[in-house]
């Protein structure tokens, strides 16, 4: 049983070496104590606040109920990541980001569509999502293929906003430059143009990865074959099983983090050229 009390000690102990930790030299180590420190301490309170004030599971189940749920229905949550994260937000993903790159090169070339295109691109991207979720659903059937087609919607505009603003930044005295050595259109783009876009291009790609999931999710409340994260919070919420509720929001999770994570770690690799990633200001 987890004292409250030593709980909140732990809090205050974890929150002074966070302090003496940001007076130090940055390394790997110390920025890795931090939030390490912080979710212990956080997880601690939450246990031993449930435990000490006698919250019934129904309102909030404790972590230690979450962390048994969670490793007693690994072969579910798998289910459940497969169907949403991989087939309908990762796919959803690529569709729409790939559709979005390549309408920004024909908007970008076309002022005329970059003019016409903006605009509208801002109107959809205010609709909620809970509007769209269930006219696709019902175009695209109750399948993986519904939910990408939501994913797709919801990320295809921050995409072709931030390339098509990205590739406006390139300076004048370069592009200049370019035509002195009389580089043809195509040439400025991929030598100059696209890799000053590159990092709005993964501005926008790393906003997505959020979006890609929660619409997935979201679109299976809609309408979703016996598996999938969606479904399984929907089904399992209005039976008070919110063990299985949070074990699925920790995978959800973990999945955005890792998803998240890969795009930072591709943006490290393409542009390693760029100051932020040498560390400069």
């Amino acid at each position: 049983m987890v004292n409250f009390w030593g709980a909140i000690v732990f809090w205050i102990l974890a929150w002074m070496v966070n302090i003496f930790i940001a007076r130090q030299n940055e390394s790997r180590l110390l920025n890795l104590l931090p939030p390490l420190l912080f979710g212990a301490s956080v997880i601690l309170i939450w246990e031993a606040s449930i435990l000490k004030f006698d919250v019934s599971p129904v309102i909030l189940p404790p972590p230690s109920a979450i962390y048994y749920k969670f490793f007693s229905s690994l072969h579910i949550l798998w289910e459940d990541f497969v169907q949403t994260a991989i087939k309908g937000a990762l796919s959803g993903y690529l569709i729409g980001c790939v559709l979005a790159f390549m309408v920004s090169l024909i908007a970008d070339k076309f002022k005329f569509l970059e003019r016409g295109l903006l605009p509208l691109g801002n109107f959809l991207a205010a609709m909620p999502i809970i509007g769209i979720a269930p006219i696709l659903v019902m175009w695209y059937g109750y399948g993986w293929h519904s939910k990408a087609a939501v994913v797709a919607v919801m990320v295809f505009f921050p995409i072709l906003v931030n390339t098509v603003q990205g590739m406006k930044m390139s300076d004048r005295i370069h592009r200049d430059l370019m035509q002195t050595y009389n580089a043809s259109y195509f040439q400025t783009l991929i030598k100059l143009r696209l890799l000053t876009a590159m990092p709005f291009i993964f501005n926008g790609l790393k906003i997505c990865t959020t979006l890609a999931l929660i619409g997935a999710i979201v679109a299976e409340f809609f309408g979703s074959p016996i598996r999938g994260m969606g479904f399984r919070i929907s089904t399992e919420a209005p039976r008070f099983a919110l063990d299985m509720v949070w074990a699925e929001i920790t995978v959800a999770a973990i999945a955005g983090s890792l998803f998240y994570g890969g795009v930072v770690l591709l943006e490290k690799w393409i542009t390693f050229w760029h100051p932020s990633q040498r560390g400069r200001v």
